[in-house]
């Protein structure tokens, strides 16, 4: 069974930055993106960024483009999360998903076969 496990939360003052991690464990498989989404108290999970193994595609929200960068590394068979100029309305658990299908909306979450159990961000004002 595959798990993807991530790592990088905390607390940060506003303005601040975090790099959040994610690598799968168990079993070896090969996925085709891998993305980001959070989910803050009493709202819906959302999407925030992801990236293509092939190709290095990337998609962003647009409430994160400029501050937030996603890259992989496929040595290490890991997807980070870099997030730059931290706002007290980024405080959210976020959550990495790995998914097996090529060309889709990587926007969406049922296009991801794979989730982490998440890490908590909080930004402070």
């Amino acid at each position: 069974q595959v798990q993807l496990v991530e790592s990088g939360g905390g607390l940060v003052q506003a303005g601040g930055s975090l790099r959040l991690s994610c690598a799968p464990s168990g079993r070896t498989f090969s996925s085709a993106a891998m993305g980001w989404f959070r989910q803050a108290p009493g709202k819906e999970r959302e999407f925030v960024a992801a990236i293509t193994w092939s190709g290095g595609n990337t998609y962003y929200a647009d409430s994160v483009k400029g501050r937030f960068t996603i890259s992989n590394d496929n040595a290490k068979n890991t997807v980070y999360l870099q997030m730059n100029s931290l706002k007290p309305e980024d405080t959210a658990f976020y959550y990495c998903a790995a998914t097996t299908l090529p060309n889709s909306d990587y926007r969406r979450t049922y296009v991801y076969n794979y989730w982490g159990q998440g890490t908590q961000v909080t930004v402070s004002s």
